[in-house]
């Protein structure tokens, strides 16, 4: 198990981006959390085995159809920094 924080940039809130990287997060078995910041960026804490938050992070640059990605900030975390389950907030 790893753990990663990323922060999304862009044209990322008001776009259903953090349900989708939920929806996405959660078909993958990755546990965490996608929230909104004061500056626009939206954080992606994520929780699962190395290969998967690859796959999560690859989505993070795309993101949903009305997203527009500029830039994704990958940094690794402590574990016991993330929730039970996948929450947005």
């Amino acid at each position: 198990m790893a753990a990663r924080r990323f922060t999304v940039k862009g044209r990322v809130q008001g776009v259903w981006f953090r349900e989708s990287t939920r929806r996405y997060a959660e078909s993958l078995g990755i546990t965490g959390h996608a929230i909104n910041l004061p500056n626009g960026d939206v954080e992606v804490m994520a929780v699962g085995e190395l290969q998967l938050l690859r796959q999560l992070e690859a989505w993070l640059h795309e993101g949903p159809t009305m997203a527009r990605v500029t830039e994704v900030i990958a940094a690794d975390a402590a574990l016991s920094d993330t929730p039970e389950g996948f929450e947005t907030g």
